[in-house]
């Protein structure tokens, strides 16, 4: 695993928080591009929440002709037919190491999220799906199902019913509706069963969304009534 620091922004609702969202922006943003959507989730008042937003590493990424910029992993080409094994492999070892900090700040495995947009998503995914101890759920939004011939080989059985939500641009011109359906599909093959949310926008976020995602995030964490 890394060893070296990951930096990452926080923030909170409610008092002391019981659960923790763990938040992984999209290629080129850092974890400033998601943390003013906490609002908008409207959450319900009851319900203590740690959101963490991590700051991918900063690496040359292909597709932008080798730029330096925040990613989780190398993109060689548009829809995914190359891809980071290692790089995505070593986006999972942070994520399991942000996993672990909640875990010995008090936070049980099962007040986990995993969430992301886009390459951020695909590692929630990717990451959520193979970790030992069973998560809250996973959100992932305008991604795709990375490696995704190796799931039935690396999934673990303490998350085969883990709950997942999929929300996607019916628009998206970086990561195209039927690649989403398809990993869709990939995970239903596997005995998953994901909510699914299509939405009306290219490669982006939309307020209907973020309301639906709210509502999920209280469903998996169980907010008390209010």
């Amino acid at each position: 695993m890394p060893t070296q620091a990951i930096e990452a922004i926080e923030s909170g609702t409610g008092g002391k928080p019981d659960a923790s969202v763990i938040w992984l922006h999209g290629l080129g943003a850092d974890g400033h591009d998601f943390e003013p959507v906490v609002p908008a989730l409207r959450l319900p008042a009851g319900l203590s929440l740690r959101f963490i937003f991590p700051h991918a590493p900063v690496r040359p990424v292909t597709i932008n002709m080798g730029m330096p910029m925040r990613a989780w992993y190398d993109i060689a080409e548009l829809g995914g037919a190359r891809q980071d094994e290692a790089g995505i492999r070593a986006s999972q070892a942070i994520l399991e190491r942000l996993i672990e900090r909640e875990r010995s700040r008090g936070i049980a495995a099962a007040r986990i999220v995993l969430a992301g947009f886009s390459q951020g998503g695909a590692i929630a995914l990717h990451t959520g799906l193979r970790h030992p101890e069973a998560l809250a759920g996973i959100l992932a939004m305008s991604t795709w199902l990375p490696l995704d011939s190796t799931v039935a080989a690396e999934r673990h059985p303490a998350n085969a019913s883990i709950p997942i939500f999929l929300a996607h641009g019916s628009h998206d011109e970086m990561v195209g509706i039927d690649r989403a359906r398809r990993s869709r599909e990939a995970l239903i093959k596997n005995g998953y069963a994901p909510q699914w949310r299509e939405y009306p926008m290219g490669h982006a976020v939309c307020e209907p969304e973020l309301v639906d995602i709210g509502i999920w995030l209280a469903e998996v964490l169980r907010a008390p009534s209010t």
